[in-house]
């Protein structure tokens, strides 16, 4: 197929949710709450953490960059789709459609570290607790979330300069809400193959790694606690695996069932619908599982909210 048939590509048109003109203030109102949501929630998650002092510690750490990752994850297709909505149009350029796929596929990323991280983290504190604030010190706290960075960093790059060589046939219609790299792929007009065996070979150290990471992680906190002979003292040390557990059941369980629907549905919408699961309501959750699991981040929260009533 020759390159000369197709002209250079401007834009694309996100088929979105529904094309129904009545169900777009509905849909209008849905995501915009969603949305804020999931900043507020966020927000008064990192807030709390930087204020109170007796949170300083690497756990809340962690978790005040998963909020912040969280927050620019839903910036990077919520707002675009609130405003083709409410302008009614469907339209993304070109270079707006690679920026968003970019940004995405790199906060994405980062949640997915950041989980193993932070599973690491309380592997430590309870396998190691006497020797927690040695391996767990802030320089090294540093390095694993620059770490994570710089390896997502270069590969959601490497990913946007393979999709440049694609070609794109005029007015392609992408059946999503956001420009995603796999609905990219099929809608291009040239030999994908090389961007296949790309995501193919990156499967391994974005997803495989992680998971074994963070079952490795856990199989070692559980042998640890069956060795405890108090019964309140497991229940003390596993209750503060609770809320990391619940997110990372969240985050893996929801793209797990994108890929499973995706697999057996070829229905653009039903894709779309199981997407926002992961795309929208998990980083609306996670400030939610983590203020009511935890009574540290609670009580940081009252008093955050006191200091803020009582200022005139």
């Amino acid at each position: 197929m020759e390159a000369e048939n197709y002209t250079e590509v401007s834009g694309f048109f996100l088929l979105g949710f529904s094309e129904d003109p009545e169900l777009q203030p509905f849909l209008f109102g849905l995501f915009l709450s969603m949305y804020l949501v999931t900043v507020l929630g966020n927000l008064l998650i990192i807030l709390a953490i930087s204020s109170d002092s007796h949170l300083h510690t690497p756990m809340y750490f962690f978790l005040s960059i998963l909020s912040f990752v969280d927050i620019c994850f839903t910036s990077t297709t919520v707002p675009k789709m609130l405003v083709n909505i409410q302008a009614q149009s469907k339209d993304i350029s070109y270079a707006g459609c690679l920026t968003q796929m970019y940004f995405f596929m790199m906060f994405g990323g980062l949640d997915n570290f950041l989980l193993t991280v932070m599973a690491y983290d309380r592997f430590v504190a309870i396998c190691h607790p006497l020797q927690y604030m040695v391996i767990m010190n802030p320089r090294l706290c540093i390095l694993l979330v620059l770490m994570s960075w710089f390896i997502i960093f270069w590969v959601a790059l490497a990913h946007i300069l393979l999709m440049i060589r694609l070609t794109f046939c005029t007015d392609t219609v992408i059946p999503h809400f956001f420009c995603e790299l796999a609905q990219l792929l099929k809608v291009a007009c040239s030999d994908t193959l090389i961007n296949n065996l790309f995501v193919y070979v990156m499967t391994a150290p974005l997803c495989l790694f992680p998971i074994t990471g963070i079952l490795f992680s856990y199989s070692k906190i559980v042998s640890s606690l069956m060795k405890m002979s108090s019964t309140a003292g497991k229940y003390k040390a596993f209750s503060t695996c609770g809320s990391h557990l619940s997110v990372v059941f969240l985050f893996y369980g929801t793209s797990l069932g994108v890929y499973l629907s995706s697999a057996v549905t070829y229905s653009s919408q039903g894709s779309s619908v199981t997407s926002v699961m992961y795309t929208v309501v998990t980083p609306m959750l996670n400030p939610f599982i983590y203020s009511l699991r935890n009574k540290d981040v609670k009580g940081a929260l009252g008093r955050l909210l006191s200091r803020a009533a009582s200022c005139p």
